[in-house]
């Protein structure tokens, strides 16, 4: 008796559905290289199709789809499908943005059939000149791996491959899939083996040397801190850093980037704030550079995660956790990879018996003292970023736009599980909606009262706002928050301040759920302290039910006191 078979199409999105990955929805655009594979979703219980307005989108989607399933440990992957040539271009500004600050999608694209490719037949959608392969080249330099699929023997092995590396590696992976190897037959078995997604082991001896050396360096340090960045959360080492904190009972500041990492409790007594070197809040760059032990895990040392590179940190009192290394002081160790070092940390007895004997330290901060304006006051940005903490809640997921959104955000007190998303790194404008989109089809997956709230500017919001149509077809309930500063502020503040270029057409914003047709949403405009204060303070409007848009009408150059002072750094930079 012959052995049952699946197609391979079937395979694909099987191996992406299983536990542990449990994705349910993918996301994309429907294209004709590709068709045939979208068919079999269908094959897959449980499995949906989103499908967005444009591949940028639904990138961005992608993206914040992973960022929600990481979030609330559920998976840390997502999938995106388009099309060969248009359509896998139009979305590698996401897949680039994914790579630079660490989120798995697998992309995978629908390809002319292997015999066309052979044959270099004059196809639409290529360059004419019978290279069927230069998209996945330029692909490459922005993944983990690649693979594109021409042998039916290895082909179901290579796609475990490319799911496994994005897993591992927490980065895109790329998948070209020919239109003619769609229904070609594997042995259905092969879904019997698991995935293999366990980072590499660190080497024993050498990370028994970096743990004596760490234990050292704790036990005679009088005021250490730990800092949480954005790569802690990504390869899932926070559960070990909030074991470290309640361990050592150190004080702790999280970055930019890491603001919102899962795990990490903002409410609890040793939290100090954001640290942005010197954009910090001055009580928080104090208690951070001051200390004489830095235990830094997962850093992402960019521009805007680090003030304009303006930490004022010692590296001869620095610990770097990596996700692939460790360096103590000068010293590099390849390979010993944080997520296993910390867990071997927070159990080594020597470490407890240390521990025990330290006594928890009382700190000031007065980081998130809500601003205290009269209702008839016009609204600024200072007033909704110290305020708005008062109206999360647990479990929100609180997205964030390029310019105001990321830098107020930092002012804002997060509660327990709350999940922030942010594009500090990569920074293209727009990316917030899309992501949201994603972020908001996550959130409904684990828990449907979950709420999703996105912060975006206006002019932001004009380079993705399709992607609100994709959220009112799929009825999701979600806030969107348009702050609306009569155009591009980050911009106006780093260059040009009154130039053409850095100028919008104005729309109707809170017109927008009536234009997309959205069937069950609530949509108005505020201008005062008082307006939005009452809207914060609404019961009804706290209940996550249907969708919901709030126009915040601010001063054009209103914004942000640390992004202020970026924008000052990075105009001298760009001298």
């Amino acid at each position: 008796m012959s052995e049952e078979t699946i197609s391979l199409g079937t395979y694909l999105f099987r191996r992406l559905s299983q536990d542990p990955i449990g994705i349910k929805n993918i996301f994309g655009v429907p294209g004709d290289f590709n068709l045939s594979l979208l068919d079999k979703i269908d094959d897959v219980e449980g499995l949906n199709w989103v499908g967005s307005v444009n591949e940028l989108n639904a990138g961005y989607a992608a993206d914040g789809y992973t960022r929600v399933k990481n979030g609330f440990n559920k998976g840390s992957l997502s999938a995106l499908v388009t099309t060969f040539g248009v359509g896998e271009l139009l979305a590698i500004n996401a897949i680039a943005g994914a790579y630079s600050e660490h989120i798995a999608i697998v992309h995978i694209v629908g390809t002319p059939s292997t015999e066309s490719a052979k044959k270099q037949l004059l196809l639409h959608h290529t360059l004419g000149n019978g290279d069927f392969t230069v998209f996945h080249k330029i692909s490459s330099f922005i993944s983990a791996t690649t693979a594109g699929l021409t042998d039916p023997d290895t082909a179901a092995d290579e796609i475990d491959r490319v799911i496994e590396s994005a897993y591992i590696n927490q980065r895109p992976t790329y998948l070209g899939f020919p239109s003619n190897m769609v229904d070609v037959q594997v042995p259905v078995s092969k879904l019997d083996k698991p995935l293999n997604l366990t980072p590499p082991a660190n080497n024993p001896k050498i990370q028994s040397e970096v743990l004596s050396d760490i234990i050292a360096l704790i036990e005679t340090a009088k005021d250490p801190v730990i800092i949480i960045d954005a790569c802690c959360g990504r390869h899932n080492a926070t559960p070990e850093a909030q074991k470290l904190i309640e361990l050592t009972k150190f004080k702790f500041a999280v970055t930019p980037m890491a603001k919102g990492s899962k795990d990490i409790d903002e409410s609890d007594p040793k939290f100090i704030g954001c640290y942005v070197g010197d954009l910090s809040y001055p009580r928080v760059k104090e208690l951070v550079e001051s200390s004489d032990l830095v235990l830094s895990l997962g850093a992402v040392l960019s521009d805007f995660n680090t003030g304009s590179f303006s930490y004022s940190l010692d590296n001869a009192k620095v610990v770097e956790f990596h996700s692939d290394y460790t360096q103590i002081k000068s010293a590099q160790y390849p390979g010993i990879r944080m997520k296993e070092l910390l867990g071997k940390l927070v159990e080594e007895p020597e470490l407890v018996k240390t521990c025990s004997k330290i006594p928890a330290k009382k700190l000031v901060t007065d980081n998130f003292e809500p601003l205290v304006l009269p209702p008839d006051h016009k609204l600024t940005q200072s007033w909704l970023w110290s305020n708005l903490g008062n109206w999360l809640k647990e479990g929100d997921v609180i997205v964030t736009e390029t310019g105001t959104s990321n830098f107020g955000i930092v002012q804002t007190k997060f509660p327990k599980n709350a999940v922030g998303i942010s594009q500090v790194l990569w920074g293209s404008i727009g990316y917030s909606v899309g992501s949201a989109a994603g972020a908001v089809i996550a959130a409904e997956e684990l828990d449907p009262s979950r709420r999703v709230i996105l912060f975006v500017g206006d002019g932001s919001l004009q380079l993705t706002v399709q992607e609100i149509s994709t959220m009112a077809r799929h009825k999701n309930n979600i806030y969107i928050f348009v702050l609306n500063n009569n155009g591009f502020t980050i911009e106006r503040l780093i260059h040009g301040p009154e130039a053409g270029y850095n100028s919008i057409q104005e729309w109707e914003n809170a017109e927008l759920l009536k234009t997309f047709k959205a069937t069950n949403y609530e949509s108005f405009t505020v201008k005062t302290v008082g307006e939005l204060d009452k809207v914060f303070k609404d019961e009804k409007f706290a209940v996550n039910d249907k969708i919901r848009l709030v126009e915040i009408m601010l001063d054009t150059f209103d914004a942000p006191e640390n992004l202020v002072k970026q924008a000052e750094r990075s105009a001298n930079t760009n001298k």
